[in-house]
């Protein structure tokens, strides 16, 4: 029965069994890949969201001011028993007493003190300068090396003694090291807001803080503080089932404190409640956005299997009409196809499958998908190849059902053909385009603050792909006349490029589709390699522009001024820098010689930069000064009497001015009066916030509220999500890239004999190989070259004009740009050229080991 020789009858033509292959495989790879991206995407916002919170705050916390100091054990002893049957660990609990006046330490009875106590603090969370651990408390060692406090004293509290200070700490930074994170307001001491005799004492353990404040009588606990420091959560699920056992933590604790009168006792919330919101969103952004695109692929995907199945129908025709014949109905002969093709699609499906997973890091955003994202993407794919294998059926048996049973002849195929080849297509996709294009225009409107994450339109999203493909069908269309009309060249005079272009007109269909195919594959990776990168490069530079160096600390002004050296740790990577506003100005004063090595610029020219700099110390009337923002009614008058500015340049934007209407001066063009009327003085710094802040203290200088980080600046979640949709868009032209390649070697492996055939004659008549494979090379260069060219430069147009309209930021200079393409460019132009340097070297081994004779004969 052939049904049952089919699989072994498949190995006849190795070529259609590895075309079904790889076109299930295709189409299965982006099926699954869709649903992993849009997971992926979920799990990458919740690593986001979990690097940007306090790292106790992924689970409940329990916090609640002035707490009676008879209840607090209570509470804490029902959370600790609540907690493990709820799955978590034992809370790391934190008191600490309001300040405790008339402290004395050595007879100096004016010292203001907080006793606290947080579990495991003493274990390796609190630096020790002195001492050593006990019973007793840690004092800091900025009062302490102050007042001449050693570690062995013993201090009192309005006349009655408490434990003695075993060891000294060093105070903890403002900011505060990460564990200390959710501790900022009680564990830190504000030396710009406090007393410098402030401070607070550790207790050493839980006995000892109980015990004192006991003994002390403090008859309230300022802030107790409960909370978990679970392991962070690396997916949406993950985030969600912790969310829900904290809510169930949270009822539980509530109701065995309510059974004993205590209900209002502690408060419980669910600070990680809004990032799993925003990262269930993030996930559903990207899902929606890309849904179009996957079903574009899996509809093209199934179109190649359509192909497949028709090839093989011209292939088997014979056999077919036998079988019908003898009385084989059509879906009989649809389920031969089925048998003989089936194995290779459903190999190929099950490969795409588990490569989507494996490649998931490569393609993908940097985040774990969840468990069931791969049973779905399983499932998807079990869908696709299903469809599939019914459409190799289906295909199948409605044409055998056509041609056998209904007897119809060929020339309404022939017309039909004939229609879909002058319909116009490409009409059709420039309507779509059009529409994705008023969609996109709105996409900006929802870029603002208080949207942190604003929604791809999915038809937006389509927009780039139609334009692509409208473009590649107009080249098509017109390459489809010029070889139509080719038969009137003649330039026998040059008879490599005369076969080369009588080959191509020999075969406009292949030729045509391959240059479609090319064009989107290449229109579509650089448009979504364009878009991608151009978010995440917009992030970078708003930030720098927003923050002007890597930190940014406002300081105090006799830094300002000159009246205190920067600590030596830091002044070959800091700047400093004055703020004035007024007169319709804002005016940056900054130091020329360590402005450059303390400062990011973004897009500016360094070197440009450099010359204004060292321009504003050129002598002649009024103040020199860059002009930044380019505003015809911009005034000379600067603010605070400094007079007016004598313009030496202009730039369209500047580190913290952005593109505001202003001026940059050079602090040395004021006088010391001068510049004591500057009301504000900051620090640019390529250092860490921690290494300035502590450098800054080392000189007794304190840093005011306003410190900010390029890498907290923004919300970065929003051009990550752009950043994450663009790249299935990416991949779905990889891919597409793939099939073209793929497209081009079927072709020239399909016309093999009569390659060979023609190639054996011409080389008898006396054409050289080196003619001949130049003849090849024309042919092939000048299909993918157009591919090329045509891809590349569409697809940077269409993300040029795309890139500005997905800034999820717009209310940030500078608005967000193409990248440079040339490195993309590039590479395309290298792959072609290996591709069709491979494709010749086919066609000429065809050649080379062609048996004229026999292929004559045949």
């Amino acid at each position: 029965m052939p049904w049952r020789a089919a699989p072994k009858a498949a190995l006849t033509s190795p070529l259609t069994l590895i075309i079904a292959a790889v076109t299930a495989l295709l189409a299965c790879f982006l099926g699954t890949a869709a649903v992993l991206q849009s997971s992926a995407a979920g799990g990458a916002a919740v690593t986001y969201q979990s690097d940007i919170v306090c790292p106790d705050y992924y689970g409940p916390v329990f916090s609640k001011d002035n707490v009676p100091t008879a209840v607090a054990p209570q509470v804490v002893d029902s959370v600790r028993r609540n907690a493990a049957a709820h799955g978590f660990s034992t809370p790391v609990t934190s008191r600490y007493t309001p300040v405790l006046f008339g402290t004395e330490f050595n007879g100096d009875p004016h010292y203001k003190v907080v006793l606290a106590h947080r579990d495991q603090a003493l274990q390796g969370h609190l630096d020790l300068a002195d001492g050593s651990p006990g019973a007793g408390f840690w004092l800091g060692t900025i009062v302490a090396g102050a007042q001449g406090i050693k570690a062995g004293t013993t201090p009192s509290i309005h006349g009655t003694p408490i434990p003695p200070v075993t060891g000294l700490y060093r105070d903890l930074p403002d900011p505060a090291p990460r564990w200390w994170c959710s501790q900022q307001r009680n564990a830190v001491v504000g030396r710009l807001a406090n007393d410098p005799l402030d401070s607070v004492m550790f207790a050493d353990d839980g006995k000892t803080f109980d015990d004192t404040v006991h003994t002390l009588g403090v008859p309230m606990i300022k802030t107790l503080h409960m909370s978990f420091y679970e392991a962070p959560p690396k997916t949406v699920s993950e985030a969600e089932d912790l969310q829900e056992r904290s809510k169930a933590l949270i009822a539980a604790v509530k109701a065995d404190l309510g059974s004993r009168g205590l209900g209002d006792a502690i408060v419980g919330s669910l600070p990680f409640e809004r990032s799993v919101e925003i990262s269930n969103q993030a996930e559903s952004n990207v899902l929606i956005s890309i849904l179009p695109l996957a079903a574009i692929s899996i509809l093209v995907g199934c179109a190649g299997i359509g192909t497949v199945a028709l090839q093989w129908y011209q292939r088997r025709h014979p056999q077919l009409r036998l079988l019908s014949a003898r009385g084989s109905g059509p879906w009989a002969l649809g389920m031969l196809a089925v048998a003989e093709l089936g194995l290779p699609i459903v190999a190929g499906g099950t490969a795409g499958t588990v490569l989507a997973r494996l490649l998931l890091g490569v393609y993908g955003p940097p985040g774990e998908p969840d468990d069931g994202a791969t049973l779905w993407g399983s499932l998807v794919a079990a869908t696709i190849l299903l469809v599939s294998l019914s459409l190799l059926a289906g295909v199948i048996s409605v044409r055998t059902h056509r041609e056998f049973e209904l007897g119809r002849v060929r020339s309404g195929r022939r017309k039909k053909v004939k229609f879909l080849a002058f319909f116009p297509w490409e009409l059709l996709t420039a309507a779509v385009a059009l529409l994705g294009w008023n969609r996109l225009v709105d996409y900006s409107k929802g870029s603002r603050i208080g949207n942190p994450l604003p929604q791809v339109d999915p038809l937006a999203l389509t927009y780039p792909v139609f334009v692509v493909l409208t473009v590649g069908l107009v080249a098509a269309r017109l390459a489809w006349l010029a070889l139509h009309a080719s038969h009137r060249a003649r330039l026998w005079s040059r008879p490599a490029l005369q076969l080369a272009i009588r080959r191509l007109a020999s075969a406009r269909a292949p030729v045509t589709g391959v240059l479609v195919i090319g064009t989107l594959a290449i229109g579509t990776l650089a448009t979504g390699i364009g878009i991608a990168r151009g978010q995440e490069e917009a992030l970078q530079t708003k930030s720098a522009i927003f923050v002007g160096a890597e930190t940014r600390v406002d300081t105090e002004s006799v830094v300002g001024t000159g009246k205190v050296r920067l600590p030596a740790s830091i002044s070959g990577s800091t700047t400093i820098i004055g703020e004035l506003t007024g007169t319709g100005n804002v005016v940056l004063v900054v130091d020329p010689r360590s402005f450059r090595q303390a400062a990011t610029l973004g897009p500016l020219d360094g070197a440009e930069v450099d010359r204004l700099l060292s321009g504003l110390s050129s002598p002649g009337n009024g103040v020199p000064a860059i002009r930044i923002g380019n505003d015809a009614a911009q005034k000379p008058a600067l603010p605070a009497g400094l007079g007016d500015a004598r313009a030496i340049g202009d730039l369209p934007m500047f580190p913290i001015i952005g593109t505001k209407a202003g001026y940059v001066i050079s602090r040395e063009s004021l006088s010391d009066a001068q510049l004591g009327t500057v009301p504000k003085w900051s620090l640019l710094s390529s250092s860490s916030m921690t290494q300035v802040t502590e450098a800054l203290t080392t000189v007794g200088v304190v840093t005011a509220v306003n410190r900010v980080t390029r890498e907290s600046a923004l919300d970065a979640l929003p051009f990550y999500v752009v950043s994450w949709t663009f790249s299935f868009m990416a991949l779905l032209g990889a891919v597409l890239g793939v099939v073209a390649v793929l497209s081009l070697l079927v072709a020239v492996e399909v016309r093999r004999r009569q390659n060979a055939l023609a190639g054996a004659l011409v080389l008898r008549m006396g054409m050289r190989p080196r003619a001949l494979l130049a003849s090849h090379l024309m042919e092939l260069g000048t299909l993918s070259g157009l591919a090329v060219v045509i891809g590349v430069v569409c697809g940077v147009l269409v993300a040029g004009l795309s890139v500005p309209r997905f800034d999820p930021a717009t209310f940030l200079p500078p608005q967000s740009a193409l990248p440079d393409p040339t490195p993309l460019a590039l590479t395309v132009l290298a792959v072609g050229v290996l591709v069709v340097a491979l494709a010749g070297w086919i066609a000429m081994r065809s050649v080379r080991t062609a048996r004229t004779a026999e292929l004559i004969r045949a």
